[in-house]
């Protein structure tokens, strides 16, 4: 169990509301609210057991604002399918991209009330798929280490094997703000249990809800300060400068900060001053458009994979000389291990490792010798400052595979998440700078 004392201090300022919406937003599902006591007692247990003092009101969706001030979580749960207008979806996408958080429950394990929330989200971010978050993300951690659950044999029963709590979810700059529970946790949050349903047992299901709105509270009160800086570009704009640098398109969530990257580009821009002048494209590395960049970046979040042509075409790459810049953004472990996979399965004679401080790319623009980090690091290392740690793969001497497992995007935004194992902002700006100024002088 983690210290939150922090964290309480926000959710009991903002007296957060959960927001349940009601009837009117269902049309035919009665019930919507089929367990009437499931978020009263859960935030009743809370109050009790961890001190945070949240409060719980019920609306329908006309009454609900867009403006996450009025409500900083939505919550709905169900059985049967539905649709939103597309006025509706319109104003949940922007309630989220402005800061708030939306929670879906399937009532008992509900498939058609799960479909109806897949497709939903489809059409509301068509840019952002839905995402399984793996066990290292910090809803998992954000209060209790929640690596594992106990489910009802329903669970069991419906065809998945596991003990790993399920949840996917639409995440933008670093944040959740959409989040769906595969299998029932309001039964739980009840007190209710029997071996025929698709729920988590009480106590796993109370220890997600405590994450769940320890999770939302904090990222809440990130997400106004840095509301700017994080802003969601559905589009990114285009650019005419004279060397491109690409943004590697893969299927999954590989854009995961949208102004970090370009925040880069710009204060290299300026820092440097030489007379050439980053631009940015996306491509899918079986694009031969790659060719034409000296550097590619690739990062996420969760597990992803490369297909057969996305391999080729990054070993290609990779022969004729490009640099494969690659971040674990917020350092997430399944990112790393996904992202080291892939490079010994492309180039199964080399091996990343660690790139000495002696490296001409500590040196130019800035020479760097430690960089701060982050809260969550931090307490990981027990250190405030470190040298900084990049990994790379040599090709005649010249490092064209360069490689952070810590995460470097939202210090190029100032904007780095109280979840995040990285680098701040002004050495993640620095390392950044350099890796580019390598890419285009070795």
């Amino acid at each position: 169990m983690k210290e939150i004392i922090g964290f309480l201090a926000v959710v009991l300022f903002l007296q957060a509301v959960v927001a349940q919406e009601g009837k009117e937003l269902y049309g035919d599902d009665v019930y919507w609210n089929a367990t009437p006591n499931d978020v009263n007692n859960l935030l009743k247990s809370m109050k009790d057991q961890v001190g945070a003092n949240f409060q719980m009101d019920i609306r329908p969706m006309d009454k609900i604002s867009s403006d996450p001030e009025q409500n900083p979580v939505l919550y709905r749960s169900g059985h049967y399918r539905f649709a939103y207008s597309q006025a509706e979806r319109d104003k949940l996408r922007q309630y989220v991209l402005d800061g708030g958080m939306i929670i879906y429950n399937t009532g008992l394990g509900s498939a058609p009330f799960y479909d109806s929330v897949v497709k939903e989200l489809k059409l509301m971010f068509p840019e952002q798929p839905l995402q399984r978050l793996t066990a290292d993300h910090p809803i998992f951690h954000s209060y209790y280490d929640v690596d594992k659950v106990e489910y009802n044999k329903g669970v069991q029963a419906s065809g998945y094997v596991g003990n790993e709590p399920f949840f996917e979810a639409i995440e933008i700059n670093c944040r959740v703000v959409v989040l769906v529970s595969r299998w029932c946790m309001s039964v739980g949050w009840q007190g209710d249990s029997k071996d025929e349903w698709q729920s988590y047992k009480p106590e796993s299901a109370f220890r997600l809800g405590v994450n769940i709105m320890n999770y939302a509270s904090s990222m809440r009160a990130w997400a106004k300060d840095v509301a700017e800086a994080s802003k969601f570009q559905d589009k990114l704009a285009s650019y005419s400068d004279t060397v491109s640098m690409a943004q590697v398109v893969y299927d999954g969530v590989w854009k995961t900060r949208h102004k970090g990257l370009p925040m880069l580009l710009q204060s290299f821009n300026a820092k440097t001053g030489i007379p050439v002048k980053f631009g940015l494209k996306e491509l899918r590395l079986s694009d031969s458009g790659i060719f034409n960049s000296p550097i590619i970046y690739l990062t996420g979040h969760e597990h992803f994979e490369l297909n057969a042509d996305e391999k080729a075409g990054l070993k290609r790459y990779l022969e004729n000389g490009g640099v494969l810049f690659a971040e674990a953004c917020c350092g997430r472990k399944a990112f790393d291990k996904a992202f080291r996979e892939i490079m010994t399965a492309i180039l199964p004679d080399k091996k990343l490792e660690l790139i000495p401080q002696s490296s001409s790319l500590f040196k130019d623009p800035n020479k760097i010798e430690s960089v701060g980090l982050t809260a969550a690091l931090m307490q990981e290392s027990k250190e405030g400052r470190a040298a900084p740690l990049l990994f790379g793969i040599q090709r005649n001497g010249i490092y064209n595979v360069i490689y952070s497992p810590f995460g470097l995007a939202g210090g190029w935004e100032t904007a780095q998440s109280p979840y995040a194992r990285g680098v701040t902002d002004s050495g993640a700006l620095q390392i950044g700078q350099n890796i580019l100024m390598y890419s285009l002088t070795q």
